[in-house]
């Protein structure tokens, strides 16, 4: 047996895995598959020597297999990485794509530092991932039906008393005399339908207020940024969940796609656009969040009025606050965990030096 560190990158499928070891000069040691099973692996591991690192091929299920193998390891084992799910899709467009390769170059890639790694986030976090996910899928739904209402109303030349979507308006909706027979029975099975989705959207709200009640993240978002309501709070949770993970507000920005994409060229220095490797979804709520600061915040609406005055379109301005308040949000977030953890460290100095036996 080698002494040489070892080097590991995993395939994942749901039904198997592609197990790939290299050690420290690139031998491949081991290139095979296995069962979905980390007990397997960590046994195989075990038997072949001192293993640094093991990278996953990101994708669903591999988060939850990443905590499994690390069970089983070894104390002061291996650490686990999850690859980048953008750098993952790039594998897919190899034109000799196979497990065995892809198994191969993760593993590689792992040993020379170059692998473009995720967080892997902890179990409560993924849990709160799917309800947020949950609530999002039912707000689309209902939102495709508002505008599927809408539609039939403007292709029937129809207008209603009342703001849009208001007890007022969906009632004079409902049955309304001067639609079509089709478009009428149309129109009233989507606002039932529309009743039994918002309906639902309440119930998951009030599981994520249940699951996110001691949660000490939403507690201090709340409290501490302006224009966090309980949306913002729950993505927030969910997608950072640790604002130390992030070394300073610019890498945090990048994180939730409100940077700038390059587009620069020779001596011309320009601008494209919003980075796409983002969240979408969290992106969009920050943008929401921005649009109440310019209304709501008197520094937020005072640069904003500075940048419209430049010439800037209301798009970019909107953008630009949304990721100088998300920077502002790293800043004083951090600022709030330090008196925390350095009270943390003075008393367990205190309690080692309550410890220590007399001289």
């Amino acid at each position: 047996m080698s002494n040489l560190p070892l080097f590991v990158g995993v395939d994942y499928h749901q039904d198997q895995l592609q197990v790939c070891v290299v050690d420290s000069r690139a031998v491949v040691r081991q290139n095979r598959a296995f069962i979905n099973d980390a007990r397997e692996v960590a046994k195989m591991l075990a038997d072949l020597g001192e293993v640094k690192a093991v990278a996953i091929e990101a994708c669903c299920g591999a988060a939850h297999f990443g905590e499994a193998l690390l069970s089983h390891a070894p104390p002061g084992g291996f650490r686990v990485e999850l690859a980048h799910p953008g750098y993952v899709a790039r594998l897919k467009q190899s034109p000799d794509k196979t497990d065995f390769g892809d198994a191969r170059l993760l593993a590689d890639l792992l040993r020379v530092g170059y692998l473009p790694g995720v967080w892997l986030a902890p179990a409560p976090v993924r849990e709160l991932r799917q309800l947020v996910n949950h609530r999002q899928r039912l707000v689309d739904q209902r939102r495709a039906m508002k505008l599927q209402v809408g539609a039939i109303l403007r292709e029937q030349r129809i207008k209603l008393q009342g703001s849009r979507w208001s007890k007022q308006w969906s009632s004079g909706a409902k049955d309304h005399p001067a639609l079509s027979n089709e478009a009428r029975w149309i129109v009233n099975e989507l606002l039932e339908e529309l009743r039994h989705v918002t309906g639902r959207i309440r119930q998951v709200e009030k599981r994520l207020r249940e699951a996110t009640a001691d949660n000490p993240l939403v507690k201090k978002l709340r409290s501490t940024i302006e224009g966090v309501g309980e949306v913002t709070a729950w993505m927030l949770a969910a997608w950072i969940a640790d604002f130390g993970r992030f070394k300073n507000g610019k890498q945090l920005s990048r994180y939730c796609g409100l940077s700038p994409r390059n587009a620069s060229s020779g001596k011309v220095q320009a601008d494209a656009g919003l980075i796409n490797a983002a969240n979408k979804q969290l992106r969009a709520v920050l943008i929401q969040a921005a649009h109440r600061l310019m209304r709501t915040n008197q520094r937020w609406k005072s640069l904003a009025d500075r940048l419209l005055k430049k010439g800037k379109a209301k798009c970019v301005v909107t953008a630009a606050i949304a990721n100088r308040w998300v920077r502002s949000m790293h800043h004083r977030m951090r600022a709030a965990d330090r008196p925390a953890a350095a009270a943390a460290a003075a008393a367990d100095a205190l309690q080692q030096q309550q410890d220590l036996p007399a001289q």
